[in-house]
């Protein structure tokens, strides 16, 4: 086995966006686009042509198409940098949220996840690679930046001409001078799920009766899932469903969302339903929750989880604060103003949650794309939103749908949706945003009547004070914009800036509409449009949302003119 030296040029576009380098699987198997990105990778961690010397490396992916392929490939990679010891996942599969754990248990330098998260997979599909660094989470942009700049350099490669690597053998390998160790995917996250939550009270509530329909959608989360919920805590044989991950997914699209979790929404209606439901995406990050009949809202499920987080042993010291994304619904921040905590506002991006977590100023966060999460690691992490819905419905015995409507009566019920417009040709979606950002400072005090935006109307003793004019669900009545911005984030930690992370215009009565471009797709742009009404009144919490939202969506057409700029009259998808 020797080391190789191979000249290479740079590839355009390897910027990594919101969770690392994402493209189709095709563009990753062509000749040394993948050694480009990690040895750039490898030169900004370490120093051009330093050797890692004593570092320990973390990899493992999602088990989607070029998975063991790009494996073999970066640990070739490691073994020519001078890594001390790599720990891979057996199959070269570790989730997401594992990968997090096994960093923070064994006290890695950082890790390699490859993984295009809840993108479709198979030949034809999507693949990805980020980089987690020594605190487990994702690579600051600062880092991702200099990785880019490097790949537009770069003229050499080095790895090695070994063998490859018996992936599904457990326990040490020699590669040159490092030694590969194949580990149990699940075992480091386990060991810390167990010291979270209540095992046996879950244990317990499967022992009554409690059923449980959990959907790996032929994804990573799969053994995880098997192993703990039906291994562990005692749940029926087949409560996990399409467990075994499969190199395309099932040809399906491990989204766990009501447009692409059909098949778990189906068995979750009608008389023999079980009592919830649960799925995780394609790297395991991401969940969703369901009682009987009734879907729960990633924003409402952090909000439940924050408000009755002191019913689970790991938390039962209480929460320092809570974080979401700018994007998810201020359910939560009502919850932290009644309980007298912090709750930051934050871009979308799992890691800028990181600097809040590591000082201590946060326990749990979430985004409205389906991703919760905890300090216990530096990730979304599906498995633990599960197991800490079945902690709470074991210990306050009541049903998903009664701790959702608890959180409703109590705070009121923050109706909320997301649009989003696939596919839009990258100009043009630029075009768009430049537009919305051109009309931020004459936005505040205009009025929307249902066909067009006019200057405001002086307020009446008839109008309520700091509030639009009372009009039923799904009508359009005089809404008074209150401001208007494009959201800026400074780090309270590192007093980092980043611009441009979504332009929000919020109502005299706080409902908000906030446009943002997606980066997690891999063709064209991804237009997102969040939709949120706060409704107080209990006798109104049950109208489809859509129908709640009908006159945030028509404004939301007619400040973005999304028709003219894309050409589509309805969204792609609408969760």
């Amino acid at each position: 086995m020797t080391h190789q030296t191979l000249p290479t040029t740079p590839f355009s576009g390897q910027r990594p966006g919101t969770s690392g380098l994402r493209k189709k699987v095709t563009v990753f198997q062509q000749p040394h686009y993948l050694e480009n990105f990690v040895q750039a990778l490898f030169d900004v961690l370490h120093g051009n042509d330093q050797p890692a010397t004593g570092l320990t490396l973390v990899l493992g992916g999602d088990g989607r198409f070029h998975n063991r392929s790009a494996v073999q490939t970066i640990l070739r990679m490691a073994a020519a940098r001078g890594y001390a010891r790599v720990l891979v996942g057996q199959g070269g599969i570790l989730s997401t949220p594992a990968v997090s754990a096994v960093i923070r248990r064994h006290g890695a330098s950082g890790g390699i996840v490859l993984s295009a998260s809840h993108n479709p997979g198979g030949p034809d599909g999507d693949f990805g690679i980020k980089y987690n660094s020594a605190n487990g989470g994702p690579a600051p942009e600062k880092l991702t930046e200099a990785v880019y700049a490097r790949t537009q350099t770069l003229q050499h490669i080095a790895t090695s001409d070994s063998a490859d690597i018996a992936l599904d053998t457990l326990g040490p390998q020699r590669l040159e001078d490092t030694v590969v160790e194949v580990i149990d995917p699940v075992a480091d996250h386990a060991a810390l799920l167990r010291e979270l939550f209540d095992f046996d009270a879950i244990r317990a509530l499967f022992a009554r009766g409690f059923r449980l329909r959990f959907d790996a959608m032929w994804a990573v989360g799969g053994p995880y899932a098997k192993a703990i919920l039906e291994g562990e805590l005692g749940a029926p044989a087949g409560t996990v469903v399409h467990a075994e991950p499969l190199e395309d997914f099932g040809g399906l699209h491990p989204d766990p969302n009501p447009a692409y979790a059909d098949d778990l929404i189906a068995h979750l209606i009608g008389p023999d339903a079980p009592d919830m439901g649960a799925a995780t995406d394609g790297d395991a990050d991401r969940n969703m929750v369901l009682g009987r009949g009734f879907l729960v809202s990633p924003s409402d499920s952090l909000a439940v989880l924050a408000a009755h987080a002191t019913q689970v042993p790991g938390y039962r010291a209480g929460l320092a604060g809570v974080a979401r994304s700018m994007p998810t619904s201020t359910a939560v921040d009502r919850v932290a103003k009644a309980l007298g905590m912090p709750c930051y506002e934050t871009p979308t991006g799992w890691k800028f949650f990181g600097n809040l977590l590591d000082a201590g100023q946060v326990t749990l966060c979430g985004e409205e794309s389906y991703g919760t999460g905890s300090s216990h690691v530096r990730e979304k992490d599906g498995l633990w939103a599960v197991l800490f819905w079945l902690n709470l419905v074991a210990v306050t015995g009541q049903s998903v749908e009664d701790l959702v409507r608890g959180l409703w009566r109590e705070h009121g019920r923050c109706v909320y949706s997301r649009h989003d417009y696939d596919g839009i040709a990258t100009e043009q979606a630029h075009t768009l945003m430049a537009e919305l950002r051109a009309q931020l400072p004459t936005l505040a005090g205009q009025t929307f009547d249902g066909h067009g935006l006019s200057p405001g109307r002086p307020k009446t003793d008839s109008a309520p004070s700091g509030g639009s004019e009372p009009r039923a669900a799904g009508s359009v009545g005089a809404m008074t914009i209150a401001w208007a911005d494009d959201f800026a984030y400074t780090d309270p930690v590192d007093g980092s800036l980043s611009q441009q992370q979504g332009v929000r215009v919020v109502l005299e009565d706080s409902s908000r509409v906030v446009f943002r471009l997606s980066g997690t797709g891999t063709e064209g742009a991804t237009l997102r449009v969040y939709l949120e009404r706060h409704e107080p009144d209990a006798s109104r919490h049950d109208l489809p949302a859509q129908e709640a939202l009908a006159p945030l969506i028509d404004l939301a057409q007619a400040l973005a003119r999304i028709t003219h700029h894309t050409g589509m009259h309805t969204p792609t998808v609408i969760t």
